[in-house]
């Protein structure tokens, strides 16, 4: 019974660190796009005043207001609500990683400084290098890769096949 609860919970993680990954990808260009604008330059200089706990604090909000996401979402989709569901999934998801992902690059160094959360980081950190080094893991990108090369040969084909049908004007 042990050995299947620990296989499930195995699971679960797994799925959840990648589920965030794949989100994080598309997140960290969107945290980018808003770091650059206007309105965030004074929130950004008011988040570096702050001490470590209260970074600590601000950086839990997005955690506690949006994390609640995957579940409401699965609950759609378990009642057959599968579009709205996975449409709050992955605007809560895109909204949490955007706003953490920022919260944490400006932050990080402060956070760091507090014990607990310097201990789970660094357990956190050897979690995604421990899945990362997997062979499974590494399988997977290289299929990745493989597939977004194939994707990208494609778009370009069919740029060029559009250039060289268009007829001349003359």
């Amino acid at each position: 019974m042990k050995r299947i609860l620990r296989s499930t919970i195995f699971l679960v993680a797994t799925l959840y660190f990648i589920v965030d990954a794949v989100f994080l990808k598309v997140a960290a260009p969107i945290a980018r796009w808003m770091a650059r604008k206007r309105i965030f330059i004074r929130f950004r200089k008011w988040i570096g005043s702050l001490r470590p706990y209260p970074s600590l604090a601000l950086f839990a909000v997005p955690v506690i207001l949006l994390e609640p996401v995957k579940p409401v979402a699965a609950y759609l989709i378990g009642t057959g609500r599968v579009l709205p569901g996975i449409t709050v999934l992955i605007g809560g998801e895109l909204l949490k990683l955007v706003i953490i992902e920022r919260l944490f690059k400006l932050c990080r160094l402060k956070l760091l400084k507090i014990p607990i959360f310097a201990w789970g980081y660094g357990h956190w950190r050897d979690g995604v290098n421990w899945i990362v080094s997997m062979k499974a893991w590494q399988a997977a990108r290289v299929w990745i890769r493989l597939i977004k090369g194939r994707v990208q040969k494609y778009l370009i084909q069919m740029k060029l096949n559009k250039l060289v049908s268009r007829p001349v004007r003359g």
